[in-house]
């Protein structure tokens, strides 16, 4: 649930105090929110609307009194760490990769969901949220003005792009060195113009040496947007620490709020809780203003994280008047449909359409999905059409979410007809929605036919294409397909990376052949650039658990540790499983959990009870 977390007790390092007192008819009050908290394990999120009121309402079924006060906004990892059970039953048992659920299997559905916490989900809805998250960042308008000037100036600017691109080796500083030398000039037109090319191609090392090489050469006068993308830029190449330390070496003048909000955002891509709780703490020390955008970076953080602290960013917003944005409004639909609560998630959307704010292709692509995963089809294609509007062709960008939308409903026909819209001249993101819809219906020659088909327009696909023809592959359980494919990507010189790991790993276990999955997540381990996704390593946990091999279970959850996945509750899930189906007792398990601030939900707590070696049964006393 989105409960206000309360502390049994202070604590030190806390930056936020609340303080609630409960009566029996009283009820927790703000201006705009109410919150409650539901005892049952079954209970949903609830937003209700007022007349006179166009912010959200909270409802849990604890009563409690009026008398709420916040000392300090700010947020802390520690805050709530000893939450009531019943509040994790409810929020903890919920997983962001749902299965399709109708209303007689909706209790099947959230029973079967306890087992997990959602924090693996790499969903392109999600993705699309994420990256609608950097965009807000701001810190590129002039590279995208760029986009608007005359043809001529475009042709000009592209030269200073295409030697950056061109520059043999991994350092660009001899090309740009030649291109003073030579007598060219650089504006500022002209760097906007390559940064937006190089980010667009992802090329951030090139991106990073260009602009060091700007500030030393002096060929521009550096502003404060000028230093928050150079911090973007470290962040992505060499972490978050590094980008830190950079902080400490741009002038006091320039050391804004634009500079800790682009921090900020890095840290939640990275998805470091405490680290962006640190610097949103630090932006409140400094007294920058609290903004849209920088709530929206904790909110969509906690939607993966710890969806307990979404009301403690609601509350702060609300005593700040800091209103909501549509992102705000996106964030907090696709959460509630995570917590499958479509009659709160619709709610959201009444209230949001009372703001005057309107419903973008995005968002009601994130409504389908929920209403698909729920079971709700007539909902779902309601809003389908929606997103059509009156002549698909011309409505054509929205084809990329419509095609694995249908394919979610099981309507191959639909499909058809979407995908003929671009089949004669299709583009790169409506290729890779084609591959993963016609593999959803079952059709996998034609997933193949649209890969083949974006490979003979393009000399070099990029891995992710691959990757999405590979996880169709892996979900028929058609290994030696998926290992042909992992084979032309090694030819092609392609880099096989987290993405691609995860394909393989599932693509094996669904095939059987665990420790040829375990073998491969064990090599993706040993790459330096970057480490596997946390879904790879439960997916092969999870079969060591139904096994009841304790042994690989244990040396599993070690690896998740090892590669920076500690204090998550699906772990101990998963571990807890192995001992009981290994029918062995956990000696130690409880303070294994405490020291990753982890306390147990209610299924959390039946599987600790079976593994207790110290657990007294009928039997056990009647033999004592």
């Amino acid at each position: 649930m989105w409960a206000l977390r309360r502390l049994p007790k202070p604590l030190k390092e806390s930056r936020i105090s609340v303080r609630a007192s409960y009566a029996v008819s009283a009820q927790l009050q703000t201006s705009s929110y109410f919150i409650e908290e539901i005892a049952t394990i079954f209970g949903s999120c609830q937003t209700l609307s007022d007349k006179g009121l166009s912010l959200l309402r909270f409802y849990h079924t604890r009563r409690a009194s009026s008398k709420f006060s916040v000392k300090k906004f700010g947020l802390s990892s520690q805050a709530g760490a000893e939450s009531s059970g019943e509040e994790d039953d409810v929020e903890d048992g919920f997983s962001e990769l749902e299965t399709p659920a109708n209303a007689e299997t909706k209790g099947e559905h959230i029973v079967k969901d306890e087992t997990k916490d959602g924090l693996d989900s790499d969903q392109e809805l999600s993705g699309d949220i994420e990256e609608t998250a950097l965009n807000e960042l701001e810190l590129f308008e002039a590279e995208t003005d760029v986009l608007d000037k005359k043809s001529s100036s475009r042709r000009t600017n592209s030269e200073l792009f295409k030697a950056i691109i061109s520059a043999p080796g991994l350092s660009i500083y001899k090309a740009l060195d030649k291109w003073v030398e030579e007598g060219k000039s650089i504006s500022r037109d002209d760097v906007s113009f390559a940064f937006l090319n190089l980010r667009k191609r992802k090329m951030y090392g090139r991106a990073l040496q260009l602009s060091e090489w700007l500030e030393m050469k002096k060929q521009l006068d550096f502003v404060e947007r000028d230093y928050a993308s150079r911090l973007d830029l470290i962040a992505k190449v060499r972490g978050l620490q590094k980008a830190e330390d950079y902080i400490q070496t741009i002038p006091k003048a320039f050391r804004g709020e634009v500079i800790y909000r682009t921090l900020l955002a890095n840290c939640v891509v990275s998805n470091h809780l405490k680290k962006a709780e640190e610097v949103f703490n630090k932006m409140k020390d400094l007294e920058f203003p609290i903004t849209a955008f920088a709530c929206n970076q904790l909110l969509l953080l906690y939607k993966r994280l710890d969806k307990k602290k979404i009301a403690d960013v609601l509350l702060l917003m609300e005593k700040e008047n800091v209103k909501l944005s549509p992102f705000t409004y996106r964030i907090l639909i696709d959460t509630k449909g995570l917590c499958n609560d479509i009659a709160g998630m619709d709610q959201i959307v009444e209230t949001m359409k009372a703001e005057g704010l309107e419903l973008d292709i995005l968002t009601q692509s994130i409504l389908a999905k929920h209403y698909v995963s729920a079971g709700l089809a007539e909902k779902a294609e309601e809003v389908l059409k929606m997103m059509e509007g009156d002549n698909i062709k011309e409505n054509r960008w929205g084809c990329r979410f419509l095609l694995p939308l249908y394919a979610e409903l099981g309507k191959a026909d639909e499909v058809e007809r979407i995908w003929k819209v671009c089949e004669s001249n299709p583009r790169f993101e409506e290729c890779m929605a084609a591959i993963e819809a016609w593999g959803k219906v079952g059709q996998i020659e034609k997933s193949e036919a649209a890969f083949d088909g974006q490979l003979a327009t393009s000399k070099k696909l990029p891995a992710k294409c691959y990757t999405k023809l590979l996880k169709v592959y892996s979900d028929h359980k058609m290994v030696q397909k998926g290992k042909d494919l992992v084979k032309r990507m090694d030819d092609n010189g392609l880099k096989i990376g987290p993405l691609t790991w995860d394909a393989l790993v599932k693509l094996y276990v669904e095939a059987g052949e665990l420790e040829k999955a375990d073998s491969i997540l064990q090599k993706a381990c040993q790459q330096k650039e970057s480490k596997p996704l946390f879904a790879s390593f439960m997916a092969v946990m999870e079969q060591y658990a139904k096994r009841g091999d304790i042994h690989n279970a244990e040396k599993m959850f070690h690896r998740m540790r090892q590669s920076g996945y500690v204090g998550r509750i699906r772990q101990f899930q998963s571990l807890l499983e192995a001992y009981k189906n290994g029918k062995a007792p956990a000696y130690g398990i409880r303070e294994r959990m405490k020291a990753d601030n982890i306390f147990p939900n209610r299924y959390l707590a039946a599987q600790l009870a079976q593994v207790d070696a110290f657990r007294r049964t009928a039997v056990s006393d009647l033999l004592d």
